[in-house]
């Protein structure tokens, strides 16, 4: 996979990222937003699968969001959560009760790749409220319910998407891919989610490099063309950036 990306974009050999990069362009954004004193919850956590996977070191010192006095807990419905090892505290909770913090216990929230796996967007977006401050942000990466990725997940039965998504990315263990249901993915619906005023919204849509290409050099070049001609409502990630009014 690394070396059709280079062949595309020849700067991923300086770093281990190209120009278009998503996890860069979301964590680096969010760390613009960290402050040493944050206390930061990571929802729907997961394994850390990243830390084990990820061969660049600046994607994973990008994703390391504990130090300078910050606290990271960690929650997800998997017990493997307690074995993520980029957070301080692991949670694990249950999809249809509350989560088990006091209101405005957050200054951050992040969440990658999980609001698309939410059964119950209302109830996962009140809670999120619920326990950030006044003041504090929500930060999520998430598939554009409207983006071909979403689209071709949601028209494939549930068994075939998966045999698809573990050949399209052969780096992807099985245990990494989870049922989606895109209740939270577009970003009229999170408007709705998180009304204006009650947040300040400074989110857009955005293609990284493809990646379900089946390490096949045609499909790459299919899909960057195909990128080329996207307009914004149709882009494959959500970078979801919002902060609740005071």
């Amino acid at each position: 996979m690394s070396d059709i990306v280079s062949s595309f974009y020849p700067e991923n050999q300086a770093g281990g990222f190209s120009r278009c990069d998503g996890t860069v362009q979301f964590y680096q954004r969010v760390r613009a937003l960290l402050r040493s004193h944050f206390v930061v919850l990571d929802f729907g956590a997961g394994r850390g699968a990243a830390y084990y996977q990820d061969a660049s070191l600046y994607r994973k010192g990008l994703r390391n969001l504990r130090g300078e006095g910050r606290r990271v807990i960690g929650v997800d419905v998997d017990p493997v959560v307690s074995n993520n090892p980029w957070i301080d505290e692991a949670v694990v909770i249950d999809a249809t009760s509350p989560l088990p913090f006091p209101n405005q216990t957050f200054d951050l929230i992040v969440s990658d790749s999980t609001f698309e796996h939410v059964s119950d967007a209302t109830r996962t977006a009140h809670e999120l409220d619920r326990v950030l401050k006044a003041g504090g942000w929500i930060c999520a990466r998430t598939p554009n319910r409207n983006g071909y990725v979403a689209l071709m997940n949601r028209m494939i039965p549930g068994r075939v998407a998966r045999r698809l998504v573990s050949s399209a990315q052969p780096d992807r263990k099985v245990e990494d891919i989870f049922p989606a249901y895109y209740r939270m993915n577009t970003l009229r619906i999170l408007r709705n989610l998180f009304p204006a005023d009650h947040y300040e919204h400074m989110s857009f849509a955005f293609d990284s490099e493809p990646r379900y290409h089946f390490n096949q050099r045609a499909v790459f070049v299919v899909l960057l063309g195909l990128h080329s001609v996207t307009p914004s409502s149709l882009r494959s990630t959500l970078m979801f950036f919002v902060r609740k009014r005071s």
